[in-house]
């Protein structure tokens, strides 16, 4: 049997040394449209990659409910996530690597990283895997036609196979497909590698981008590049979209981890405005679990006015607000830098709360977000069987990681979603008669 795979990232290369484990007889090759497999995975996290989540207080499929929900990490794809976690989650992911000889140790928010915090242990375990298990791996091949067998005429020349042609000339045959070709082009609607899906009849759901920062034209707040501000919100006027988290100001507006599940939660609605929106951000918030017992802006500036009534407003800020932030937040309340809190009467108090509560900016389009930056939409999946990732209308044709309609939060989600449709992917594929 002759498998093909097509894209060398996250996805493509676990599902490559899955398939061969399963099917030791079957022939894998893997076509990377790029020089190198595994580029993205090379410079996730920072280049410390962020393999995967613990899923701490987060509700998995077989497990008690966390205090947090799936669609919270997964905005798009929760409910197959959900089922496909069962058989292979993040303890899977962890026994996986560590099979391979990657240790993994985990930070804040359950983010799982290799212990070396170099994404190369991850990018050459993977490799080795796959030369360990005999797949071949070509570079440079870039997809742009994807023909299916054709039933009937045993002399028709793809009778029984998969026909597939690159770029480059070269064309192969394949008994089976694995699509792990990465996200797809927003204007175009077609693969990053290639239209190579059109004609199938496939299902797709419109791509729009995911995971990135906010161009904040204002000049003030860009001053303060740099800034990170912990236990805020920010919140998309005019909706209930609303996210928790460090904000941190750049120079050319807002990002963070509170900005980039924001992005993703409205990924759509702000496409559709054409990445110009107005945004509030909450200065002062908690963690949206209602834990951190942080005071509401307007009960701390009533007891900054009763406890410092003779000490200037910029002396006394919130613990999570830094002076130079606060300055500049004192003077969008129209506030003298010397004015002192027991001056600050019902109307500077109030604008101040209002500064503090719902400080609105607007949104002037977006920025990609490092290598963190994926799609949402692709393949729908409806058009794929939730058990195999098969796709219903083309037997031998498989779907897995960032091309089907999933997408996450930063944390390790994303590529937990890709080993996880990987593995999934190979194990409905070695089940096939």
């Amino acid at each position: 049997m002759r498998i093909a795979i097509i894209g060398a990232g996250a996805a493509g290369c676990i599902c490559a040394v899955e398939c061969k484990r399963l099917r030791p007889a079957a022939e894998v090759t893997v076509y990377e449209a790029g020089k190198v497999p595994l580029a993205k995975v090379a410079v996730t996290g920072g280049g410390r990659c962020n393999i995967a989540n613990t899923f701490a207080g987060i509700g998995l499929a077989g497990k008690a409910a966390g205090r947090r929900e799936l669609r919270e990490v997964y905005p798009r794809g929760y409910r197959l996530m959900q089922k496909l976690l069962h058989d292979f989650g993040p303890e899977d992911t962890v026994r996986w690597f560590a099979a391979e000889g990657v240790r993994l140790k985990e930070e804040d928010g359950g983010r799982l990283f290799p212990v070396t915090d170099d994404a190369r242990t991850v990018v050459n375990a993977l490799l080795a895997a796959m030369k360990r298990e005999g797949v071949h791996v070509l570079t440079g091949k870039a997809l742009c036609r994807l023909t299916p067998p054709t039933a009937g005429d045993t002399a028709t020349e793809n009778h029984g196979q998969w026909q597939l042609s690159f770029k480059d000339g070269s064309v192969a045959s394949a008994d089976a497909v694995v699509i792990c070709a990465g996200g797809m082009k927003a204007e175009k609607g077609a693969s990053e590698h290639g239209g190579f899906l059109q004609g199938l009849g496939i299902d797709t759901v419109p791509p729009v981008p995911s995971l990135f920062t906010f161009n904040i034209p204002d000049r003030g707040l860009r001053e303060l590049m740099g800034t990170t501000v912990r236990g805020a919100a920010v919140k998309l006027a005019g909706t209930r979209l609303e996210t928790h988290g460090d904000i941190l100001i750049t120079h050319w507006g807002l990002s963070g981890p509170a900005v980039l599940r924001l992005s993703s939660y409205a990924a759509r609605e702000l496409a559709a405005r054409g990445y110009k929106a107005d945004i509030c951000v909450r200065w002062m918030a908690d963690s949206g679990d209602g834990e951190t017992g942080q005071p509401s802006a307007d009960a701390w500036i009533k007891d900054n006015i009763a406890r410092y009534p003779a000490r200037q407003c910029t002396s006394v800020h919130p613990d999570n607000i830094p002076s130079r932030l606060w300055e500049f937040l004192l003077q969008r309340a129209a506030l003298r830098p010397d004015l002192r809190w027991g001056e600050l009467g019902s109307k500077g108090a109030a604008r101040l709360a209002a500064v503090l509560s719902a400080d609105t900016y607007h949104i002037d389009g977006q920025t990609r977000f490092r290598e963190e930056f994926v799609t949402c939409g692709g393949v729908a999946l409806s058009a794929v069987h939730a058990d195999t990732l098969e796709s219903r209308r083309h037997p031998g044709l498989y779907f897995a990681g960032e091309i089907l309609d999933i997408d996450a939060v930063t944390g390790g989600f994303n590529l937990q979603a890709a080993w996880t449709t990987g593995i999934t992917a190979a194990r409905g594929l070695a089940a096939e008669d």
